[in-house]
């Protein structure tokens, strides 16, 4: 059967999909058979495609074998236009090419036809400068070259400042109002916070802080606990950035003079992600917090949230017991709620009732009851708790025991035959003991309910990809305690370098580490002699607690982090 012109090459495109097991051969006869037989026919590539036969990335990417030349993705699209002020969105559709960066002899650019001469000839005369091409899915450029060059683009990046002032003005917030939530909606702005949001996930950050200040808008993201300041846009955006957050979270955004709280949902990459949205007035505007909480991207695992074993099997002995208040303590960040999400992971099963009362419930489990507080209807940690006591529990979670009243029904439920399960801010498990005494909570009934303490903090892991070996002298090794978890003399320690995977700060994740304290009997005596934190601390060790820092320390000689991370995290305390 004849061929249409040009199929020898169109064979070839079909010999690579066909080496690649994208298609069989009789897929192939079906796409050729129809191309030869239309009156205008079309290429090979778009041909499979429109049958359904093979995807338009597998197209693609033979195409881009078949040239020679390299197949990108969307991700390497840039974030702003380049050339703009040369080329036309009109031009770039009909080339269907997009350029993706340069420098002073070349241009990178993407197109989806790299047998076009015309394209790459054009773009040398405008740019000037060599083209190197690479090649990309024609819908993606496309949607590429509207995102960049399209119509709106330009609508909030050419307003003045004194423009946003005029329409920003918070006394009159009447048709101002209508006019900042028109300028949130419009499509630049709206890709910005998207992209603001998407590149925080993929930096694997945990908190995305917008803030504006006297002549620059300043955005952070906290990625493994640190902050690290991103390129910010333009401060005349700052109150249209943070209106489009404020809408996205159902936030009122004609107040600005009161902190607000609200929540976003959104699917981002096949993966459900909530944000917890903060905003508080400060000088020069209103300043937002993300608190990011990606629901697959928590690990309710204790191995891999990096529990020792020894620790480990203290904590799962407390959590096997019938009644009692268990508690995870450390400061703001260090993981204390995703330690109680696993045990209740591990409790949860359906002969057992738990319930939880949270500020806020951070993330959902399926087959746990949990209630979120709300003061400003009274809905408060200790109300709440009265009335699920009356639910029939098996098994309690309380946020956090903030107060007397909290910690009162807390002991009470205890003491009924409930296992509960908090968490406190103190610095280490055996100050934990002085805080609820502190509260005003009787000894007496601490001590006939406190089953367990557990104190943890995180610290940032080495990158596998980069990490350096260094040998310690034996007197620093001494100094540091190694030789307490380590028979080596002079141990291998490692320090952190930076590379492309771990984004150049030598770091990858976090794991917890951690003392755990169980209330034995010489420990409640000493809590009915008024024993302090320090004495209590000396007994448990006596009877064989493992310091959160040797817990660390074992960590360094197993080159999971370094001495001086687990020196932060200690001290942090």
């Amino acid at each position: 059967m004849p061929l249409a012109p040009g199929s020898g090459q169109r064979l070839k495109l079909g010999a690579i999909l066909l080496a690649r097991g994208k298609i069989d051969e009789a897929e192939l006869d079906r796409a050729l058979r129809l191309q030869a037989a239309s009156a205008r026919p079309d290429k090979l590539g778009n041909l499979l495609t429109t049958l359904g036969i093979v995807s338009a990335r597998d197209v693609t990417q033979a195409i881009a074998e078949q040239a020679g030349l390299p197949y990108v993705e969307p991700s390497a699209f840039p974030e702003i236009p380049i050339l703009e002020e040369r080329i036309s969105a009109r031009f770039l559709r009909d080339a269907r090419a997009l350029p993706l960066e340069e420098d002073e002899e070349t241009l990178t650019l993407a197109v989806a036809d790299p047998a076009d001469d015309f394209v790459r000839h054009s773009f040398e005369l405008i740019s000037n400068r060599k083209i190197h091409r690479v090649v990309a899915i024609g819908s993606d450029i496309d949607a590429a070259i509207e995102r960049l060059y399209g119509s709106g683009r330009t609508a909030v990046a050419q307003l003045t400042e004194g423009d946003l002032e005029a329409r920003l003005d918070a006394d009159a917030l009447g048709d101002d109002v209508q006019a900042l939530k028109d300028l949130a909606s419009e499509a630049p702005v709206i890709r910005l916070v998207s992209l603001l949001i998407t590149n925080a996930l993929e930096a694997r950050a945990s908190d995305i802080h917008v803030e504006p200040f006297d002549n620059r808008l300043i955005v952070r993201y906290r990625i493994d606990g640190v902050l690290h300041e991103i390129e910010s846009p333009p401060k005349r955006l700052a109150a249209a950035v943070i209106s489009r957050i404020k809408i996205m979270a159902n936030l009122d955004i004609a107040e600005r003079r009161l902190p607000q709280d609200g929540r976003i949902r959104l699917r981002i990459q096949g993966k459900d992600i909530d944000l917890r949205v903060s905003t508080v007035p400060t000088m020069h505007g209103e300043s937002v917090v993300m608190r990011i909480l990606d629901k697959g991207g928590v690990q309710l695992n204790f191995e891999k949230l990096g529990f020792a074993p020894d620790i480990l099997a203290r904590f799962k002995d407390a959590l096997a017991q019938p009644n009692g208040i268990l508690l995870v303590t450390g400061p703001t960040g260090s993981g204390k709620t995703t330690t109680l999400y696993t045990a209740l992971d591990g409790l949860n099963q359906p002969d057992v009732k738990i319930l939880t009362v949270e500020d806020p419930v951070e993330y959902q489990m399926a087959g746990i009851n949990q209630i979120q507080v709300k003061p400003q209807i009274d809905l408060t940690f200790a109300n709440a708790l009265r009335s699920i006591v009356r639910q029939d529990p098996d098994i309690i979670m309380i946020g956090e025991i903030r107060d007397l009243e909290t910690a009162e029904i807390a002991v009470q439920a205890a003491l009924t035959g409930h296992l509960v399960l908090s968490t406190l801010h103190t610095n280490d498990a055996p100050a934990s003991v002085s805080r609820l005494l502190d509260m005003g909570v009787d000894d007496y009934l601490l001590t006939s309910t406190l089953i367990g303490v557990l104190a943890q903090r995180l610290v940032r892991t080495l990158c596998t990809h980069c990490r350096e070996p260094h040998t310690l002298d034996e007197l620093t090794a001494k100094e540091m305690g190694l030789n307490r978890v380590t028979s080596e003399r002079t141990p291998v320690v490692y320090k952190p370098v930076g590379c492309s995977h771990c984004g150049n700060t030598g770091f990858t994740g976090r794991v917890c580490i951690a003392e755990m304290l169980p209330i034995s009997e010489p420990i409640r005596r000493l809590v009915m002699q008024k024993a302090n934190a320090s004495e209590l601390r000396q007994a448990a060790i006596s009877e064989g607690m493992l310091p959160m820092y040797d817990d660390g320390l074992r960590k360094v000689a197993a080159g999971v982090t370094t001495l001086e991370e687990v020196l932060r995290a200690t001290r942090e305390g």
